[in-house]
């Protein structure tokens, strides 16, 4: 596979707040169809955690499912079927699955040293699924290893920015949890907008 690096001459990337605002944007007007596939996924991630291994057959492919609705919804592209749009995945679901399964024993293997490095290559695999859309000619592990090269050096910014909705998570409480179909559409499309950055900034 080709190396591609980032190139520091180009445009710092927006603060975060702006990358929030931006997908405060795309979500506009498109909010019932992002809670009803929020509602969706949630339901099916609660049902499924009661099957022994329906979490890494069923749960994990439909991540990343959820996750390329919410590129689609930042990239202007029609999102007026998000709650289905998100199984579309299961039509590639070897290549999903065979994906989703490594990131998840890599991520296990650094966490069995200590927990901080495991977090660390959490963040390092995050753009794994968006990766794995846009490049149907890589692998499983090219594709987490373009996340990772990504990723160098923008680490630190995406947990803050996730740390960023700590206080919209607390008053989640006070709804029973309710707030929170409103809340993960609102981080999905944050991270989505967050790849679509640094997918800019490629050399």
């Amino acid at each position: 596979m080709e190396e591609q690096t980032f190139n520091p001459n180009k445009a710092e990337m927006p603060r975060n707040s702006e990358i929030r605002r931006s997908a405060r944007y795309a979500l506009k007007g498109n909010w019932t169809q992002a809670v009803l596939a929020t509602l969706v996924f949630s339901l099916i991630t609660a049902a499924a955690g009661s099957i022994p291994f329906a979490g890494l057959l069923v749960v994990c492919p439909l991540q990343f499912g959820f996750m390329i609705c919410f590129l689609r919804l930042v990239r202007g592209e029609d999102s007026s079927e998000m709650v289905g749009d998100q199984f579309s995945v299961f039509n590639r679901y070897g290549r999903v699955l065979g994906t989703s399964l490594l990131m998840a024993l890599y991520i296990l293997l650094w966490c069995l040293l200590f927990i901080v490095p495991g977090i660390v290559k959490s963040y390092a695999y995050a753009m794994t699924p968006y990766v794995m859309n846009d490049r149907p000619d890589l692998d499983a592990d090219d594709c987490i290893h373009e996340s990772r090269m990504m990723m160098k050096g923008y680490k630190w910014k995406l947990f803050c920015l996730d740390l960023s909705f700590i206080g919209w998570a607390i008053l989640c409480i006070f709804t029973l949890g309710i707030g929170l179909l409103w809340l993960q559409p609102y981080i999905e499309a944050s991270h989505a907008k967050f790849y679509e950055e640094l997918k800019a900034r490629r050399a």
